[in-house]
């Protein structure tokens, strides 16, 4: 077994060399990973970016588009065989059918190849004719990347953080009543076993409902085939000292190391140990209207995130051994139609607050960072109205519950991040001097002219940040 595995890693490396040769050589390929947690918008982004590259009119902020120099961008076969294509044909008909609606969510890892064809600009405008360059968009859900901070932890670890986190929210307070009367030392139990992984599953389903970001491990909240299998019938209980075999304290942690080594590692290793542009996108929003714990639950997951990435920069020589790296990474506040644009500013400094730790460590590393807020699809437009003697900037669009035409003043933003972030360090429960509210919008019905993509809020420069550079 041992040889085996040392044999199927031996020809994962020349697969991936002779991968890279073709791509260095002849038609480059980018990789863009598209993540973000649950709500967050990673289907729509998708079929917008798409939409936008193939119909380039709503793009001025892409050089490559404003120049011209974009001639042709087409679909493609994917080249991962074994990765579900991302449907993008049934998406964007699920937005701009005469009664739009939201896509479904993103519940599994699937891929999109987008190939460009691109002229050169500078010296070798003259020297050389147009060349394909291949975007390949790989979609996966956040809590899978949350999932790599696992590697590095012992099922103790994992466990004390984790009971120590959620003690006291209610969301757990069946999980944690059943928890506590557990005895680690005791004899395995499958039954209890599988109580408490049901009960903790249920607790994580509803902790995301909440606006938490720590729910991990993520495949309890998108188990796929793996439902109902040891590798994901485990659960945090209270440990002390060393498991004694055939103890519940065991058990745990042996599946807890199969989860990992299962689960989580061929992740990486298959999918995301290949990518070299990531955007991670975050509903901001959605956290600060659920309240400081949200938000300092959002940070604390985005400095996460970055420790399962690898940036840096990828010289020739690297990217001919393999050594693949994260070159730019994008954090985006989504859902910026939400807000006036008079907003816009003061969201974006949130996010580059929220996620500050994790840009810092990946500049240091060598990678390209940057937030930024955005909406993949407007589904909103401005208007002002009075009230009590003031004038309010506010947004006007259709109500997904009630179907409703309705104009939704959200709060103002602080123009200092801090008044958010330093309350939710200190673990207030609410804001002091604000209400911040959110309203979920239906996508409005489109009428494009030939040429132009779906509308959007600074979707063109999100795509100039992550490979503008490369086109």
């Amino acid at each position: 077994m041992v040889i085996s595995r040392i044999a199927d890693g031996i020809w994962r490396q020349v697969e991936a060399v002779q991968d890279t040769v073709s791509e260095t050589f002849f038609e480059p390929v980018i990789r863009l990973g598209v993540t973000g947690l649950a709500r967050s918008g990673k289907t729509v982004f998708i079929t917008s970016l798409v939409a936008n590259l193939l119909d380039r009119g709503r793009m001025p902020g892409l050089v490559a588009a404003s120049e011209g120099r974009i001639e042709a961008a087409f679909l493609q076969p994917q080249p991962d065989d074994t990765v579900p294509r991302f449907e993008y044909e049934a998406h964007l008909a699920a937005l701009t059918g005469s009664t739009p609606h939201w896509p479904d969510s993103t519940r599994a890892i699937s891929e999109l190849r987008l190939s460009l064809k691109v002229r050169p600009n500078g010296l070798l405008a003259g020297l050389q004719g147009p060349r394909t360059i291949h975007l390949d968009i790989v979609d996966y859900p956040g809590e899978w990347l949350l999932d790599l901070g696992l590697m590095d932890r012992t099922y103790e670890e994992w466990a004390a953080d984790t009971l120590g986190r959620i003690a006291d929210r209610t969301s757990a307070t069946a999980f944690m009543a059943r928890v506590t009367d557990v005895d680690a030392q005791a004899k395995h139990d499958e039954p209890l076993a599988q109580d408490l992984s049901k009960l903790f599953a249920t607790y994580l389903h509803a902790a995301r409902a909440e606006g938490f970001s720590d729910c991990t491990p993520g495949r309890f909240l998108l188990p796929g085939d793996l439902a109902g299998s040891p590798v994901l019938t485990f659960a945090p209980i209270p440990v002390n000292g060393v498991s004694i075999r055939g103890s519940f304290h065991r058990e745990m942690a042996r599946r807890y190391d199969a989860y990992k080594r299962e689960v989580a590692r061929p992740f990486f290793r298959d999918h995301f140990a290949r990518i070299d542009r990531q955007i991670v996108l975050v509903d901001a929003l959605g956290a600060i209207h659920q309240g400081p714990r949200a938000v300092e639950d959002l940070r604390a997951a985005m400095s996460e995130t970055l420790a399962a990435f690898r940036p840096g920069k990828n010289g020739f020589l690297s990217g001919l051994l393999g050594g693949k790296r994260v070159e730019k990474i994008l954090f985006a506040a989504t859902k910026a139609d939400h807000l006036h644009h008079a907003q816009h500013a003061k969201l974006t400094a949130i996010m580059e607050a929220l996620t500050r730790e994790a840009r810092d460590r990946a500049q240091y590393a060598g990678a390209g960072t940057a937030a930024m807020s955005i909406a993949s699809l407007r589904a909103t437009t401005e208007a002002t109205m009075p009230h009590n003697g003031e004038t309010l900037n506010v947004v006007r669009g259709t109500l997904l519950e009630s179907g409703k035409e309705a104009a939704f003043y959200p709060g103002d933003l602080p123009q200092d991040p801090a008044h958010l972030l330093n309350p939710a360090r200190q673990g207030a429960e609410k804001w002091l001097d604000e209400d911040y509210q959110v309203m979920r919008f239906a996508p409005a019905p489109l009428n494009l002219r030939p040429g132009d993509g779906p509308p959007h809020i600074r979707l063109d420069r999100a795509v100039e940040f992550l490979i503008g550079d490369r086109l």
